[in-house]
């Protein structure tokens, strides 16, 4: 088992990589070699302001007159070890411009992951616990109804009730910590809406298993079968939606920055996109493909050893069927439960 992990690790970290690699050689494509040259189009644009010096010295740079391989293979050079570009908008280096708005989004999109677990968590122990007629529909139902209500919506009404009429944080001061906290929640109401239902779904599969049956009816209460038996074999496809959820906390989160008014990755994205600041946009591109790829591959590598009957194909199970990928990942027969 250990060795199939190595060799399945390896394997997934070599297509984490590939698949970053791919995204910032299609936005160099996008950006430096489609007809019209937007860099050199950038550069030259007299509202823009650069003098004949500051041109030289960014075409030197890009090396914009070399051919376009050796400008890729610069490019990807630079993005290996760190070196994202020069802004053309501050000519300051990109890292630093990125790196300057980074903790304001990171704070807020990891204060909102927590805000979408707890919420998800309440709604399906929620559910589990309380008889239908006492309440067990309507938490059923606020999945869907937090899916239908757009994240920036959320946040007007939160920025209405709790700093306008209530007065709890001020919006002057968007990174003070009441104001991080009710746009963390603004930003993960929708995103606990998808690991709700998820969570829903697999325990009321997990209450209908055969184990889950027996002990209720042998006495076991709910709160503890739902915290000893159900919740962590219900849990795990939620590690999957967790990773996927990711890229939607990046899209959202420069919503959520604007109405705001928080100063992160969404104001240098707004920034560089109204003033053709193409060297961020593709560092902020690339990253953030770098993230989800990343979350993505966390993953991947922890649902076999979070899941005790998933197993690793070896060697002598490729030969049963061709069609199976020699270290997928395949449902090994449960065990019995005892009574």
């Amino acid at each position: 088992m250990k060795s199939a992990y190595l060799i399945y690790a390896a394997k997934r970290l070599g297509q984490a990589v590939l698949v970053v690699l791919l995204a910032y050689v299609l936005t160099f494509v996008v950006i430096s070699v489609l007809p019209g040259d937007p860099l050199s189009t950038t550069l030259r644009n007299p509202e823009n302001g650069f003098t004949e010096d500051q041109i030289a010295q960014m075409v030197a740079y890009y090396g914009l007159d070399r051919p376009v391989l050796v400008q890729l293979w610069e490019a990807l050079s630079r993005f290996v070890v760190g070196d994202l570009g020069i802004s053309l908008r501050s000519s300051l280096p990109v890292a630093r411009v990125i790196g300057d708005a980074l903790p304001s989004t990171v704070a807020l999109a990891v204060t909102a992951l927590a805000v979408a677990l707890v919420l998800a968590f309440a709604i399906a122990y929620g559910v589990q616990l309380l008889p239908r007629r006492y309440g067990q529909g309507l938490l059923r139902s606020l999945p869907a109804l937090f899916l239908s209500i757009p994240n920036f919506v959320i946040g007007l009404l939160l920025l209405n009730v709790f700093a306008f009429q209530l007065g709890l944080f001020s919006v002057i001061d968007p990174n003070s910590l009441w104001a991080t906290f009710f746009a963390a929640i603004a930003l993960g109401i929708p995103v606990s809406a998808q690991i709700a239902e998820v969570l829903i779904t697999g325990l009321d599969h997990e209450f209908r298993q055969e184990y889950a049956v027996v002990a209720y009816a042998r006495g076991l209460g709910r709160t503890r079968l739902f915290f000893a038996h159900l919740l962590k074999p219900s849990a795990l496809p939620v590690v999957t939606v967790i990773a996927l959820a990711v890229g939607e906390l990046l899209g959202a989160t420069l919503i959520t920055e604007s109405v705001f008014g928080r100063a992160g990755i969404g104001s240098v994205i707004q920034s560089a996109v109204s003033t053709q600041d193409l060297p961020v946009l593709q560092a902020v591109v690339s990253l953030t493909a770098l993230v989800f790829v990343t979350v993505n591959l966390l993953a991947d590598l922890a649902y076999p050893l979070l899941d005790p009957r998933v197993t690793l194909l070896g060697p002598a199970a490729r030969s049963t069927s061709a069609k199976t990928d020699e270290h997928a990942f395949v449902p090994a027969p449960a065990e019995k439960v005892g009574a």
